[in-house]
């Protein structure tokens, strides 16, 4: 039954694409470890080519740090997107903030894996925020009479 709630529908369409976006991510990473040959772990390495490739590669951090700041953010975002459609928002509203929030993750991704110069990367961060500050609100305020 909850799949036919539109709102959540909707977060159910940019949740998923984010995730998308999140594996995309790990496997670039992984592409980018073999091209590079840089390793994490030994058997790895010496699956590779030898313990020399056992090595950290700053375009292999690059790619890790930008999945790392996914997971921080988009985490959080699917709980409070989750919530939030249950909260009874209209459906423009509610798209607006998922539509807000994928396009700053997807600007952040791209800043992110092509160094784009500063301060593109913050500023899709905090275009990020603002939806999540926005959904967590209202959510604690729909909720605040039962705490």
């Amino acid at each position: 039954m909850m799949i036919r709630n539109e709102v959540f529908s909707c977060f159910v369409f940019y949740g998923v694409l984010l995730v998308v976006k999140m594996y995309v991510i790990a496997i670039l990473t992984g592409q980018v470890r073999l091209r590079k040959k840089a390793f994490a772990n030994p058997e790895d390495s010496l699956r590779h080519g030898g313990l020399e490739f056992n090595r950290e590669d700053p375009d292999v951090e690059r790619c890790r740090r930008a999945h790392r700041n996914d997971l921080e953010n988009i985490l959080p975002f699917l709980f409070l997107g989750a919530v939030y459609s249950l909260t009874g928002p209209s459906l423009a509203v509610a798209r607006l903030h998922f539509v807000v929030f994928f396009i700053a993750r997807v600007v952040h991704t791209v800043a992110y894996l092509l160094a784009l110069r500063a301060p593109t990367r913050s500023l899709a961060y905090t275009v990020g925020q603002v939806p999540c500050v926005s959904m967590a609100l209202q959510v604690l305020f729909s909720v605040s009479t039962y705490a």
